[in-house]
């Protein structure tokens, strides 16, 4: 079993839905269970801002499927929410993203773990802070809290 972090987000349709089917389906896929979930944050569209605002949230699990698996796993469950990758960063139904699976560190074509911009959003950072602010994020070892406390920092400047 592994501990692995989701990030979710939404900016087509009804949002909030678009999260809580998304948590279902999460709750519904064999070998997975969802542990906790941060409160949900509105945010501004990040890279292509020519679209409304996004819903996000993140959500622990634990999961016995693979980290390749359990992108599969969450690609069709954006899939069956509509999903459609027209543009990149552009507008969405549904994102689920893999931000961390316990201590990977995978460098693949179609999956990189930790998320390789993580570090960079807000949307990710903050509800990951709210619900794991003591886990470690490899291959630095930082935590999430002071990974965060540094992007505040570095909004600031």
């Amino acid at each position: 079993m592994a501990r692995a972090y989701l990030s979710i987000g939404s900016n087509l349709g009804d949002r909030e839905q678009a999260l809580s089917l998304a948590i279902k389906a999460l709750e519904c896929t064999v070998g997975i269970t969802v542990l906790r979930v941060a409160d949900t944050l509105e945010t501004e569209p990040v890279g292509y801002t020519a679209q409304g605002k996004f819903l996000n949230t993140v959500v622990e699990i634990e999961t016995e499927l693979s980290p390749h698996r359990l992108l599969r796993a969450v690609q069709d469950i954006e899939h069956a929410a509509g999903r459609v990758r027209n543009i990149r960063f552009g507008p969405r139904t549904l994102d689920i993203d893999i931000l961390l699976y316990g201590q990977a560190c995978i460098i693949k074509d179609d999956l990189v773990i930790p998320h390789p911009r993580m570090c960079e959003r807000e949307f990710v950072l903050a509800p990951l802070a709210q619900i794991a602010p003591l886990v470690l994020v490899p291959p630095a070892g930082n935590t999430v809290r002071a990974l965060y406390e540094q992007l505040l920092q570095r909004k600031q400047v």
